[in-house]
């Protein structure tokens, strides 16, 4: 009902027909295309937002053992023998293997604004699965799927 109007349901074989129902659907496609990829941009800003809030929340606390944990943490992933995006990525490697989402999806983004490649990601993805074992199977799935909405949002900005 959607896609035809009343009359068009009647005579899909005429080609008068065929076309408006033919544009009716990619409109429609486009309209859910473009409704997922907010979604999905709404998925990243919300990791974001809740980590940021969060690091804040503990940091406020003023543990000293913590806050020297964040400051080693980001120091880190500086540049040094090893460059960020190198970093980035065992990083991410590590993530995987150790199974924790928050982390892989931390690394992605970071990966993703220092360039890695799409192809890099899927060796990055074979090496932690390799050295984890078939456990790493379901976080591959969803790195693989937030490694999709940082594509996508990327497209739309």
């Amino acid at each position: 009902p959607v896609l035809a109007g009343r009359n068009d349901r009647q005579n899909l074989s005429s080609p008068a027909n065929k076309n408006i129902y033919t544009i009716r659907k990619a409109a429609l496609l486009l309209l859910l295309t473009f409704a997922e990829i907010i979604v999905m941009a709404d998925l990243v800003n919300e990791f974001n937002g809740y980590r940021e809030r969060m690091n804040e929340v503990i940091l406020s606390k003023n543990n000293l053992v913590m806050k020297r944990l964040w400051n080693l943490d980001t120091n880190t992933y500086e540049n040094g023998a090893l460059d960020k995006k190198t970093k980035e990525m065992l990083g991410l490697v590590a993530s995987m293997v150790l199974r924790c989402d928050d982390c892989i999806k931390y690394h992605l983004g970071k990966s993703h604004e220092l360039g890695v490649t799409t192809e890099q990601v899927y060796e990055i993805f074979a090496v932690a699965n390799i050295v984890g074992g078939t456990i790493v199977i379901p976080h591959t799935r969803r790195a693989a799927e937030y490694w999709e909405v940082l594509q996508n949002t990327e497209a739309v900005s």
